[in-house]
């Protein structure tokens, strides 16, 4: 610690794990993001992404909240939300719009799978039967009118859904924004950058994932897929840094008094973390990477989505830098203004490194367990259960190889 530092302050109170609880919360709303650019907006090229990206906001909801229970130490309280309900708390409106937002988007991966469910709950035998055919909710037709009011009900869903998603990740920006007594959170484009960067990580995750997922199935991988994700990317990479640097500026032009620890925290305690890994590693490389791409196609599909894959990796890491500059950032100065404390988390232990890394690997787990079970890969031209024929490839056949009869 160097300055004035009041004892009450210096223990830190939230640690890893509320870095941690935004992060994930931001995957889940990039994700679902991605899904709706599809089934509410039709883009075809991420056609191949849609129900993959359903399956992944869904593992990372499910995982959302347990950073925030394993944080309190008396996580069966969280309960007190429902039962005593106290709708002027912004935070425990969190618990409302969990919910909501759990529930849309479970409806949501039920409709898109539906087909799928039925026809293995046919096919399956012993407990594998039992256990489709429950999840088909004595809901069996498959004719292709209701396929097609499925995919009706999928946009419908797909539309609120993306409001809600902004909903649930630009709250926790609400929550830090509206701290009037930090000068470093009490900023009106907190929440707005809170959303923004959550689109980032999402589409960022999806990139690296449907890559490594494919590698590891040893299927062709859909490069126009991953093209269309990197330009996306890039484009909601440029408005974020953008946001970024309109904070800080307009911050810097009205050097109110909280502006002096403010500046002395960002060339200071989170130079490193602010400038070299959020600013530059996280978002001014990858967007000249993937700048480059977009302006250029000398490169080979397997040297572009390679790029992709790398600038993906740096984009989380940058997101994640962000989330612990804002969390971690606003406790390193006393509420004086004339000290800052440092901070480090445990390796082992509440709170910890480990801990952290546990929580994190969940979803990922999760969705693997979801993809075993529901496969997001088979018969990519009719995914979405819409009664979208099966494609047809027709083969050219040069006329020298062909017969005079069959002419």
């Amino acid at each position: 610690m160097n300055g004035f530092i009041y004892p009450n302050e210096a223990e830190t109170a939230w640690g890893l794990l509320i870095v941690l609880y935004p992060y994930i919360t931001g995957l889940v709303a990039g994700a679902f993001v991605v899904s709706s650019l599809y089934h509410a907006f039709g883009i075809e090229k991420l056609r191949p992404l849609a129900r993959f990206s359903l399956l992944t906001a869904l593992a990372f909801v499910l995982i959302a909240p347990v950073p925030l229970l394993a944080h309190l130490g008396r996580p069966e309280r969280a309960f007190e939300i429902f039962i005593t309900p106290n709708f002027r708390s912004a935070m425990a409106g969190f618990g409302y719009i969990l919910l909501f937002y759990t529930g849309l988007l479970v409806v949501e991966t039920w409709l898109a799978f539906r087909r799928d469910i039925v026809r293995r709950s046919e096919a399956a035998t012993g407990l594998r039967r039992a256990f489709y055919s429950a999840l088909t909710l004595g809901s069996r037709d498959v004719s292709e009118r209701a396929l097609r009011l499925d995919a009706k009900v999928i946009r419908v869903l797909a539309i609120v859904g993306i409001p809600s998603a902004f909903l649930l990740h630009g709250y926790v920006g609400f929550l830090f924004g509206s701290i009037k007594a930090n000068p470093w959170w009490s900023t009106p484009l907190m929440p707005i950058i809170f959303l923004i960067s959550a689109i980032v990580s999402g589409v960022a995750l999806l990139i690296v994932l449907y890559i490594v997922a494919t590698a590891l199935r040893r299927q062709p991988l859909n490069h126009s897929s991953v093209a269309e994700l990197a330009k996306w990317l890039l484009l909601f990479l440029l408005v974020d840094l953008t946001l970024e640097g309109l904070e800080v500026l307009s911050m810097a032009y009205e050097n109110e008094e909280g502006w002096a620890i403010v500046s002395q925290l960002l060339t200071q305690k989170l130079a490193v973390s602010f400038f070299g890994i959020q600013i530059l590693l996280g978002a001014i490389l990858p967007i000249v990477v993937l700048g480059g791409l977009a302006l250029t196609d000398r490169l080979g599909q397997r040297v572009r989505t390679t790029l992709s894959l790398g600038t993906a990796l740096l984009v989380l890491v940058g997101i994640f830098a962000m989330r612990w500059n804002v969390v971690i950032g606003g406790q390193l100065f006393s509420k004086s203004l004339r000290g800052f404390k440092s901070f480090a988390p445990p390796l082992t232990g509440n709170e910890s490194v480990v801990e952290a890394l546990i929580i994190l690997s969940l979803p990922f787990f999760l969705l693997a367990l979801f993809a075993v079970l529901l496969p997001p890969w088979e018969k990519e031209a009719a995914l979405e259960g819409a009664g979208v024929p099966e494609p047809t490839v027709t083969i050219p056949i040069p006329s020298r190889l062909v017969g005079p009869r069959a002419r």
